[in-house]
């Protein structure tokens, strides 16, 4: 039950010669969801062996370059290898023109059909439901219009105690039940002391009888944004963070200025969130080095780690 997040892209707006354009892929019990695509992500798909079949649901945080311009090139070469499955992209409205532009002048023959799902909202609201997933939208505070993305897992059935299925002779339909959580009721008979028969209703609890194989894990998306106060309640409890982190705090100002964040304003977010673990990524091409950036965050939260291409961040089933 793979739950883990692939860092394709780390650099800013400009691409150095070991970082590309932000590009990620986080995987959800076998279900891929491509998160931005910048210039290059099509190659880094290949590089890394993501299966182009396998992506249904690309989310766009915002319009800027880094974040998008890889997204025509892989459109089109994913007719060529004869999709028919829709894909579904969801990004800020102003996409809307970006795609009519493609499809205008690059989408004749197109062998599948492209669902926008335009973002529009100022707290967060649920954008993607499905069996085992649920992904939510939040604003982040940039130069534009910028949406972060929270992947939720659903809360998984119940499991029934086997030793308890003969004890209780359970019947299939009751384990049923149990397993979608609720409480079985008989309708059972005691002698009265008059000699009467009386019914009543024997309760067998849900609480007792089963457990939950596992808790649900989740992951937040929070690039391009400098820090504000109402995105770590956005994401109370998560269990991983990929957050952006252009500048060491030497350059906080700059960072201000630019509506970025530094490593340790990731840091605080992610503490103040009470995370599980954090990812810096989106860096600066003035960093060779991203030790100082590191040490940081991690004087604020521990759990810290660097983003690089081609990393995969597993987040662990919790019992």
């Amino acid at each position: 039950m793979e739950f883990s997040f692939l860092t394709m892209g780390t650099a800013s707006a400009h691409p150095t010669a070991n970082r590309y354009p932000s590009a990620h892929v986080l995987t959800v019990r076998e279900r891929l969801f491509l998160i931005d695509c910048g210039e290059g992500t099509q190659m880094q798909l290949r590089k890394y062996g993501v299966s182009f079949a396998k992506i249904d649901n690309i989310f766009i945080s915002h319009l800027h370059g880094d974040h998008v311009f890889g997204l025509f090139g892989l459109l089109s070469t994913i007719s060529l290898g004869g999709r028919t499955a829709d894909l579904h992209i969801y990004a800020p409205g102003g996409f809307s023109k970006m795609l009519d532009f493609f499809m205008e002048q690059f989408g004749e023959g197109l062998s599948y059909k492209i669902e926008f799902h335009p973002i529009k909202c100022t707290e967060p609201v649920l954008v993607f439901d499905s069996r085992q997933v649920e992904v939510y939208a939040f604003p982040l505070v940039h130069r534009v219009e910028t949406y972060g993305y929270l992947f939720k897992e659903k809360m998984p059935q119940r499991n029934v105690h086997k030793h308890l299925i003969e004890a209780h002779n359970l019947s299939l339909y009751e384990i049923a039940r149990l397993k979608e959580g609720s409480d079985i009721i008989r309708k059972d008979t005691f002698t009265d002391d008059d000699g009467s028969e009386v019914e009543y209703d024997q309760v067998l609890k849900n609480e007792d009888l089963t457990y939950l194989p596992y808790q649900p894990r989740s992951f937040a998306y929070c690039t391009d944004t400098k820090p504000f106060k109402r995105l770590s309640n956005w994401i109370k409890g998560v269990d991983m963070i990929y957050h952006d982190s252009t500048y060491t705090s030497e350059f906080e100002d700059l960072a201000k200025k630019r509506f970025h964040s530094t490593s340790k304003g990731a840091a605080c977010c992610a503490k103040e969130a009470e995370a599980g673990k954090l990812i810096l990524g989106h860096f600066s091409k003035r960093y060779k080095s991203l030790d100082q950036m590191l040490q940081e965050a991690q004087e604020v939260f521990p759990n810290t780690l660097l983003a690089n291409e081609g990393t995969k961040f597993e987040v662990e089933l919790k019992k």
